[in-house]
């Protein structure tokens, strides 16, 4: 059983990538498929160069952020890390490869799980989707790829910032007219569940990766492996 009122909870905002969207599943073929039409890569694996990518994604947005430089964009970050990545690995590369495969961006599936976790939730809950993705590409995949329709999607383009910035918190706060402890974060990334949980939300992280949470004061109100258990804790 939760440790806080589940009542005081009216809205549910959802990071997407790698918590509703499954990017390992969707971009480590292609990754393959890249390594495939480059030299010398016979050691290299799609899951290496992803293990080492997702990483330098953090810290690429980690340095937009704490240099001010604004939201620079959910894909050209994600572009500049894999560049970074491919390159500390030493895979000889064509501009033109990297970006045929940033087409992959537009094929992210689903987490099964996740399908039927948001079904059962908007039964209950109001369903929000709060990601770093800019609003024209989260309501794409919200149509084309999830296929559920959210009560509203808020994107950090608008704050200016990626998270886990406080103003994207704040911003999704102050536009449902709600106050924060009425919404509950969920996320399968331990620092978007702090940011929101600093930031006055409640929390649910979903350890999808069997990794451990930050060491923080602001911890999750509760953890889950998927949506199944979510749901089970969330009394829907």
């Amino acid at each position: 059983m939760t440790t806080f009122q589940i009542e005081s909870v009216t809205t549910l905002t959802f990071d997407i990538f790698g918590t509703v969207l499954d990017l390992s599943g969707s971009l480590i073929p292609p990754l393959n498929d890249l390594l495939d039409e480059c030299p010398d890569t016979a050691q290299i694996s799609g899951a290496d160069v992803w293990a080492s990518w997702r990483h330098r994604q953090r810290i690429e947005q980690y340095q937009d952020n704490l240099l001010m430089l604004g939201h620079s964009g959910y894909l050209k970050v994600k572009k500049r890390a894999l560049l970074y990545t491919l390159r500390s690995m030493k895979v000889q590369f064509k501009l033109g490869q990297i970006d045929e495969f940033m087409d992959a961006y537009n094929h992210l599936a689903p987490f099964p799980d996740a399908i039927a976790g948001l079904n059962k939730l908007k039964n209950k809950f109001k369903i929000v989707m709060l990601s770093n993705g800019e609003h024209s590409y989260l309501e794409k995949l919200a149509a084309e790829n999830i296929g559920i329709e959210f009560d509203s999607i808020y994107s950090a383009e608008t704050a200016g910032q990626f998270k886990p910035h406080p103003s994207v918190y704040r911003l999704a706060a102050n536009s449902l007219n709600l106050e924060p402890n009425e919404i509950m974060m969920v996320a399968a990334h331990s620092f978007d569940i702090l940011g929101a949980r600093h930031s006055g939300y409640r929390g649910a992280y979903v350890d999808r990766y069997d990794l451990p949470y930050d060491e923080s004061n602001f911890i999750p109100d509760i953890t889950v492996l998927n949506f199944d258990e979510l749901c089970q804790n969330l009394e829907v």
